[in-house]
């Protein structure tokens, strides 16, 4: 991605994030403090008498303007929490890892700013029930602080989820997995102490009345314990979702890395483990796209199955005896070439020859072993071992020497075969894999031969013989020659002539 569209792609998610971050934090909190109200002022075992509304009302009165004071307060404080966050959408260049380790940390740092105002909330109306008793006061304040610790882990939790598309943006090219802000371990730990534990809690101290105000009655259990019931299940439902949303994006990732596809890329967004697992997923699928490449490019360079089976056997110096075909085909005239015409003319020429080479003789199961300069030599039977090697080498010739035709270069081709020694050659540092023999030799000197042979195609007449139907499309091309280097003539045939036509 550019660094524009990731501008823009951060500027929206940062968008969306604060237009939905305040309401649903003041919103939250509200609905627990509410409840928390609700339960003091009717159920809880402190509860005024039926009889003396007075301390309700007052208790009303500070209750709403604590709220409203509570709503201006937790708004400005989002928006100063998000205040960095907001400055670096606003930013070309993408985020360091003091800014990933700020965007990481708003929802605790938004906590922190509610948790403040519960505590806060709870020495105030503590305070204002001290005429009553320093046991009811007390009482007071614990709830209220229950009620906040309670309202405050969800808060964080539902955090964590609006503020996600922002941190992908953030982590988005860093190269070092993000900082765990909070362990799973704790994060579950946390889920069922403040979802369940603190108003189970509450239920226990209330039965057990250890202030002597009467306990809770019917209703004060019951609510508690829907309490328990619906913000425990909404706990541990956020929860598993912070959870099993990333861990099922990691396996998604896998699946598809499993099925080939290396450019897939996990969003990191996870503040805990599992935001590292994204983090080291995305470093391994980098990592095979590397080694991806590189079998590639080896493969292209010495063959596919060259490739496969260096990299699957491992490599060592020397070879084993195979029977293979060699097809020479070399380029008739390239000096002159290379005199009458610009080198990126000359290059431009040899690519169009090579690619004729190429594609006829993998289409006949062999492999370009090296090219050499306006040269290539081809072999059929090795690696990988090739029924009919000799009329597999035959049929490429025929096609190469079709596929040339309609290209300025003219070429000529060779085909021998016979036994080899097949394998890596060279020294420790460098090597390569390479066929030696007499059909490499028998191959190169009769397409020495075929320069003035009509078709410019000759092949050994001992491996036309041996190559079934193939044989129908060759003829002999004159008396046996005795090739450079050997002592026994070799027969010579060549396509027939409308093999070449």
């Amino acid at each position: 991605m550019s660094r524009a569209g990731s501008r823009s792609a951060r500027r929206r998610a940062h968008r969306r994030f604060a237009l939905l971050l305040t309401p649903a934090m003041i919103g939250a909190n509200l609905v627990g403090a509410v409840a928390a109200y609700a339960f003091l002022s009717f159920l809880g075992p402190n509860r005024p008498e039926p009889g003396d509304p007075t301390g309700t009302l007052v208790n009303t009165i500070v209750f709403l303007g604590y709220s409203g004071l509570a709503v201006v307060l937790g708004t400005i404080g989002s928006v100063a929490v998000t205040a960095p966050t907001r400055r670096w959408a606003r930013r070309p260049e993408p985020a360091d890892p003091a800014t990933r380790l700020i965007v990481l940390r708003t929802p605790a740092r938004l906590v922190r700013v509610y948790g403040g105002l519960w505590g806060l909330g709870a020495v105030v109306f503590g305070a204002l029930n001290l005429n009553d008793s320093f046991g009811d006061a007390l009482t007071i304040g614990v709830t209220v602080a229950e009620a906040g610790l309670t309202t405050c882990a969800l808060s964080y939790l539902l955090a964590e989820r609006l503020v996600r598309p922002v941190v992908i943006e953030a982590m988005r090219g860093a190269d070092e997995p993000p900082p765990v802000v909070l362990g799973v371990r704790r994060r579950v730990l946390l889920a069922w102490a403040l979802g369940t534990g603190a108003p189970v809690g509450g239920i226990l101290l209330g039965v057990l009345d250890l202030d002597g105000g009467g306990g809770l009655g019917r209703g004060g259990v019951l609510f508690l314990s829907v309490v328990a019931l619906v913000v425990g299940l909404l706990a541990m439902l956020f929860t598993a979702r912070s959870i099993s949303d990333p861990v099922e994006s990691v396996s998604n990732a896998l699946r598809q890395v499993a099925a080939g596809d290396y450019e897939v890329q996990v969003p990191v967004y996870d503040g805990s483990q599992i935001g590292q697992l994204q983090s080291g997923v995305n470093v391994m699928v980098a990592g095979l796209q590397e080694r991806e490449r590189l079998r590639d490019l080896y493969g292209r360079q010495v063959g596919p199955d060259v490739a496969r089976l260096a990299l699957q056997d491992g490599v060592r110096l020397g070879g084993e005896r195979r029977e293979v075909a060699v097809l020479f085909v070399d380029v008739i005239g390239s000096t002159r070439l290379a005199v009458t015409h610009e080198p990126e003319e000359v290059v431009r020429q040899l690519n169009a020859f090579f690619s004729v080479v190429v594609e006829a003789v993998a289409g006949h199961g062999g492999w370009v072993n090296k090219f050499e300069g306006d040269a290539a030599l081809c072999v059929f039977g090795a690696p990988v071992a090739l029924q009919s090697a000799g009329a597999s080498a035959l049929a490429a010739a025929r096609d190469v020497a079709a596929g040339l035709a309609p290209l300025l270069l003219d070429a000529a081709v060779g085909i021998g075969a016979g036994p080899v020694v097949a394998g890596h050659v060279g020294a420790e540092r460098r090597f390569e894999y390479t066929v030696i023999g007499d059909p490499v030799n028998v191959a190169a000197r009769l397409s020495e031969l075929a320069r003035d042979s009509p078709g410019r195609v000759l092949a050994d007449g001992s491996v036309v013989d041996a190559s079934g139907p193939e044989a129908e499309c060759w003829e002999s091309a004159g008396d046996p020659v005795v090739l450079r280097g050997r002592a026994v003539p070799t027969a010579l045939r060549r396509p027939r002539a409308a093999e070449r036509t």
